[in-house]
């Protein structure tokens, strides 16, 4: 996987999501969920690659920085929930598929509005 289209096309597989380009700058592509609009992967060239931003756990965040020297910490992103995934094609595709996922799960819980429904609930 190096090319944005095949970032994009595996995002959409992941159920219920859509690419959106709210920067103005069909560079950066921002999959979301389709229900909470949450983002759980920024998609952009950057220098001769495409990068891919993903949310991840702080443990796993250390550990893809250490395993791969392509995964460094976000462009553009809190650098403690947030990696770049450089597609220089030094990481499997497994690798990239598991991370895009994971922050799909991470992303996906639906706690958008959960700090207004507990001041409600009060």
């Amino acid at each position: 996987m190096r090319e944005k289209k095949e970032v994009i096309a595996y995002c959409m597989t992941l159920g219920d999501v859509y690419e959106d380009y709210p920067f103005h700058d069909d560079n950066w592509c921002v999959m979301r969920h389709r229900e909470t609009k949450k983002t759980f992967a920024y998609i952009y060239a950057r220098g001769e690659y495409v990068w891919v931003n993903v949310k991840c756990e702080p443990q796993w965040r250390d550990f893809w920085r250490d395993a791969f020297a392509s995964v460094v910490p976000a462009y553009h992103m809190n650098k403690t929930h947030w990696n770049s995934v450089i597609l220089d094609g030094t990481i499997p595709e497994k690798d990239i598929r598991r991370m895009i996922g994971e922050s799909y799960d991470l992303t996906g819980t639906g706690r958008k509005n959960s700090k207004k429904q507990a001041g409600k609930d009060r």
